[in-house]
C-alpha cells in the first residue's frame, strides 16, 4: 500500500465526484460547505497499511493527533488498535476521550507545562518524549510531588536533513526539537539517576512529508550507535520510537511504499529486541480527507481571473503558509463554461487567501469543487479568522454519512467574551 493510495477513495461516476458510494453534492446539500469531507475505508486502510509490513514484530502505530485530532477520527483509530502521539493537555484529553488505552500514548513536544505533565502522570501514559534537560529535572520533581513514577525518552535530534520544507523540518542542530545528539549519552546517565525517572526508550522523529527513505535510515542508524553506547554505559532500552514523517502525494510527489518504507526499517533493526514504535499522521489522514468548497463569484482581473470561494485560509492553512499545492477538482466533472485559467481564493481579507494558483478550470457561480488532499492539518489548523465559524467535517462509510462536528456558529464564536459594564 502507498501513501497516496486513499485516493482510492474519490473517484468519479457518472461524471460526478464521490466519496465511497456518496456523490458530494449531495454532502454539500446536506451539510452545507465549506465543509471536511472524510472516508472511514481511506482511514482504516492506512492504518492497516503501516500495521502490516511489522508480521510478529513487537511494535506500536502512535498516530499523531496533531494532523487531525477529530473525535470520531481517533475513536476509529484507537478501536482498531493505534496508539497516540501528542503533544498537549488538550490531544491528551481528546485521545482518552475516544477510548485510547493510557498505556499506548507517548507525550512529544518542547513546552509541556505543570499541568499537563501531572495530568499525564496521573493517567499513566506509556511514555514522555523529554526534549530539553529542563523537562527532565521538571518530570523528576512533579513525579515526586505526585508520588508517580515518570516513564521517559530523550528526543534525540541526530542532525539528518530531511529535505522538506524547512517549516516541517525538525532533526537539524537548529531546529528546536529533541536535544542534541552529542548530550544525549550524559543526560541519559543524569535521567539514570534522578528519582522517579524510568528510562524505557529513546525517540527520534526529522521532519514531515519526507518522500525518501535515506533519511530516515541515516537517522536510524545514527540512533543505534548511541543505543549501543547506551547498553554498553549499562543503560537498556524497551523501545525504539522512530517518529513518523513518511510524505503523501499532493501533486507529482512520488513517497514510497509504506511497507517499503517499514521494510528499510527493520532491516536496520535486525537483531535488535526492542519494541519499534512508529508516529505517522499525514501519511494516515492527509489523503482520506477533502475541502468541499462552493464558488461565490467569478471575478475578471487585468493579469488574472479569480474564482471566490466559500473556503478560505482560515479553513485550510497549508497554501498560504506553506505555499503548499493541492489538487483542486470540479464536483461535477463536465462544466458546460470555457476552460479559464483561476487562482482559487477565499473571503478573508489578505493577499495570502487562496487555495490554489493559475488552475485550469470551467466554472459557473454555484459550482463545487473539492480541494484534495486535506485530511491532514486542515481542521487541525483552521481558524476563526475575520470572525469566521470553523466548517462541518463529515464522515462516510460506504453509503452512509455521519456528522462528526457541527459548524460552528456566530453566537458560539461570541459566547466566550465579555463586553465591559463601565
Amino acid at each position: 500500500m502507498s501513501a497516496s493510495s486513499s485516493f482510492d477513495q474519490f473517484t468519479y461516476r457518472d461524471g460526478q465526484l464521490h466519496v465511497e458510494d456518496v456523490p458530494l453534492d449531495r454532502i454539500a446539500e446536506e451539510f452545507g460547505t465549506p465543509c471536511f469531507v472524510y472516508s472511514r475505508q481511506a482511514l482504516s486502510s492506512a492504518l492497516a497499511g503501516f500495521d502490516a509490513p511489522f508480521g510478529s514484530r513487537s511494535h506500536l502505530i502512535c498516530y499523531a493527533a496533531k494532523a487531525n485530532s477529530n473525535l470520531a477520527i481517533l475513536q476509529l483509530f484507537a478501536r482498531s488498535g493505534s496508539g497516540f502521539d501528542i503533544v498537549s493537555g488538550g490531544e491528551l484529553e481528546r485521545v482518552l476521550r475516544a477510548g485510547a488505552d493510557p498505556q499506548c500514548v507517548v507525550f512529544s513536544g518542547v513546552g509541556k507545562s505543570a499541568d499537563e505533565i501531572k495530568r499525564a502522570l496521573a493517567a499513566g501514559i506509556l511514555c514522555f518524549n523529554v526534549e530539553s534537560h529542563g523537562e527532565l529535572l521538571r518530570l523528576s520533581q512533579l513525579a515526586q510531588e505526585t508520588g508517580r513514577i515518570a516513564p521517559i525518552s530523550l528526543r534525540v535530534n541526530p542532525d539528518v536533513d530531511p529535505k522538506t520544507h524547512p517549516y516541517i523540518s525538525t532533526g537539524l542542530k537548529n531546529n528546536k526539537f529533541g536535544v542534541p545528539f552529542e548530550a544525549a549519552i550524559g543526560l541519559y546517565r543524569e535521567a539514570s539517576r534522578l528519582p522517579r525517572l524510568r528510562i524505557v526508550g529513546i525517540d527520534c522523529h526529522i521532519g514531515s512529508q519526507i518522500t525518501e527513505i535515506p533519511p530516515f535510515v541515516d537517522a536510524v542508524r545514527r540512533v543505534l550507535r548511541l543505543v549501543d553506547d547506551l547498553r554498553a554505559a549499562h543503560i537498556e532500552l524497551e523501545h525504539f520510537d522512530l517518529g513518523g514523517g513518511l510524505g503523501i502525494r499532493y501533486r507529482d510527489e512520488t513517497p514510497p511504499p509504506v511497507s517499503a518504507y517499514v521494510r528499510a526499517l527493520l532491516e536496520e533493526l535486525r537483531g535488535r529486541p526492542q519494541r519499534i514504535l512508529l508516529e505517522p499522521g499525514r501519511a494516515l489522514v492527509g489523503n482520506a480527507g477533502v475541502l468541499l468548497t462552493r464558488v461565490e463569484y467569478l471575478k475578471d482581473g487585468t493579469e488574472r481571473n479569480f474564482a471566490i470561494v466559500d473556503a478560505a485560509m482560515n479553513d485550510l492553512l497549508r497554501p498560504a503558509l506553506y505555499e503548499a499545492w493541492h489538487d483542486i477538482l470540479p464536483v461535477q466533472q463536465a462544466g458546460s463554461s470555457p476552460m479559464r485559467r483561476y487562482d482559487i481564493v477565499g473571503p478573508v481579507c489578505e493577499s495570502a487567501d487562496f487555495l490554489g494558483h493559475e488552475r485550469d478550470l470551467s466554472l459557473r457561480r454555484g459550482d463545487l469543487l473539492a480541494v484534495m488532499s486535506a485530511g491532514a492539518y486542515g481542521m487541525a489548523m483552521s481558524s476563526n479568522y475575520n470572525t469566521r465559524p470553523r466548517a462541518a467535517e463529515v464522515l462516510v462509510d460506504a453509503k452512509r454519512t455521519d456528522l462528526i462536528r457541527v459548524r460552528e456558529t456566530i453566537d458560539e464564536l461570541l459566547a466566550a467574551e465579555r463586553l465591559l459594564d463601565r
